[in-house]
């Protein structure tokens, strides 16, 4: 065991925990944050998908003592104060795309980073930042449309995007 200290949707974690444990399993069984979840252990599916810093990791392959220093997001960490929803969940929600909903925790967290990273994608963009999460129900189309109206919210407060139309 070794005590270990990261910050989970914005609040300091200690605990005392076998390094070598899967990030996920921590997560899921240590801080009871049941969001995340596990499909396939080997970092393929991307149903465990969380982010380390903003950017996406599978978690189910992740040894904590790696998140150690760092800062972690979980799906439950998109809700804002205000118990608003992120732009992602909504497009989510509006657009009907879960059907069985097991991988869509990892689905949104990987559209997440894509649109922090990239707030105009195009298909190909997302084509390509959602390529490690497999939806087996086959909502790809969904996904993507889902993924392009979030973006049209998130560049209305995007302050980058702001600043790139005022430069053109």
């Amino acid at each position: 065991m070794a005590s270990l200290a990261f910050t989970l949707n914005g609040k300091a974690i200690q605990l005392d925990v076998d390094p070598s444990t899967p990030l996920l399993w921590v997560i899921r069984d240590e801080l009871a944050m049941t969001g995340t979840k596990f499909g396939c252990g080997m970092g393929l599916c991307g149903a465990c998908t969380v982010h380390l810093n903003g950017a996406p990791i599978r978690s189910c392959s992740f040894p904590v003592q790696a998140a150690a220093g760092q800062k972690i997001t979980t799906i439950e960490g998109l809700i804002g104060d205000s118990g608003a929803l992120h732009p992602v969940q909504e497009a989510w929600l509006s657009l009907n795309v879960p059907q069985c909903g097991y991988c869509q925790s990892g689905q949104i967290m990987s559209a997440v980073a894509l649109l922090e990273s990239n707030p105009t994608p195009s298909d190909e963009d997302i084509d390509t930042a959602m390529a490690g999460n497999i939806c087996r129900c086959g909502t790809y189309p969904k996904i993507r449309a889902a993924i392009h109206a979030a973006a049209q919210v998130v560049q209305q407060f995007d302050p980058r995007q702001s600043v790139q139309e005022s430069q053109s």
